[in-house]
């Protein structure tokens, strides 16, 4: 029996074929990621926004044999981890030129069997301040649960669950806040998949909002899929969004959506070489053509 996937991915096909690869949300983004022969990772990103600033990150990794040392964003940070297979532990520390001291602890199969227990802390010595948080996951066949705990807010805890069985799978999420006495979040979700097709309906947002998706791989080449949705606290309109992709060749496809509004979305993506992507995107407001509502957008994508 194979285990199920996790609340959050519950509709996940049908969300990827709907939101991902659309690069019309940006005018323009760059990315580089480098490997030099010494194992020095580098990874630089930009984006410009359709309305806003400029915004950009490098990230460096220098990798020894139980350390490395990060440059992110104007900091750098020294990391140390400690791994011992036979017992499930792994030990990461890393402190930050801000003065930030991060520890985590996980431990994997070692209570029990699909167990893994994560302890994460972090200490900043100029405030002499804590936090700590817990987090479980317990995977079985037909059974995947997870709870994450911040013990020094609130304490919170958020906990999902889902139920499998052969192909069927049933979900719910929870929040609780322990300081109020106080559930904060809940939701639900039921889902059908096969290779090629899958369903799902959820309830989130404490049951106020609804959605039913659809995803098939009709060939090899084609993709398609829908997701209806109802916010049953902003009336009795329901939302409905549908999308394709179509695989051109092995180094290309395309992608075209449209929802209830009348906003169409396209892109192409396509492999120039080694390592590089172009991706090319746009969308029209259908519904007013001659308004300066339409949105275009480039990614490009160096890897080596």
């Amino acid at each position: 029996m194979a285990i199920p996937v996790p609340f959050s991915d519950i509709s996940k096909p049908a969300n990827d074929l709907l939101n991902k690869d659309f690069y019309h949300t940006t005018a323009a983004a760059l990315e580089v990621k480098s490997k030099a022969p010494n194992g020095v990772n580098f990874n630089v990103k930009g984006r410009s926004a359709h309305d806003g600033p400029i915004t950009g990150s490098v990230r460096i990794v220098i990798k020894g044999e139980h350390f490395w040392i990060v440059y992110t964003k104007g900091y750098i940070q020294l990391e140390g981890k400690y791994s011992d297979k036979a017992s499930g532990l792994t030990l990461t520390q890393t402190w930050t030129t801000s003065n930030v001291l991060d520890t985590k602890v996980e431990l994997e199969n070692a209570i029990a069997n699909g167990l893994k227990t994560e302890v994460l802390t972090n200490y900043l010595p100029a405030k002499s301040t804590f936090g700590t948080k817990l987090n479980f996951s317990y995977k079985q066949p037909s059974v995947h649960t997870r709870l994450f705990a911040d013990l020094f807010k609130g304490p919170v805890a958020t906990f999902d669950a889902t139920v499998g069985h052969e192909g069927f799978v049933v979900g719910a999420e929870g929040g609780y806040d322990v300081g109020k006495a106080a559930i904060t979040r809940y939701a639900l979700a039921a889902g059908y998949s096969q290779p090629t097709y899958a369903a799902a309906v959820t309830a989130t947002n404490n049951l106020s909002i609804f959605a039913a998706s659809y995803y098939h791989r009709v060939n090899a080449e084609v993709e398609a899929g829908a997701k209806a949705t109802w916010d049953s606290n902003a009336g009795s309109t329901v939302g409905l969004e549908v999308a394709t992709k179509y695989k051109l060749d092995p180094s290309s496809f395309a992608k075209a959506k449209i929802n209830d509004r009348g906003i169409a979305a396209l892109a192409y993506n396509v492999k120039l070489g080694t390592g590089v992507t172009l991706g090319l995107g746009a969308s029209f407001d259908t519904q007013n053509f001659k308004e300066p509502g339409h949105k275009v957008g480039a990614s490009f994508t160096f890897e080596g």
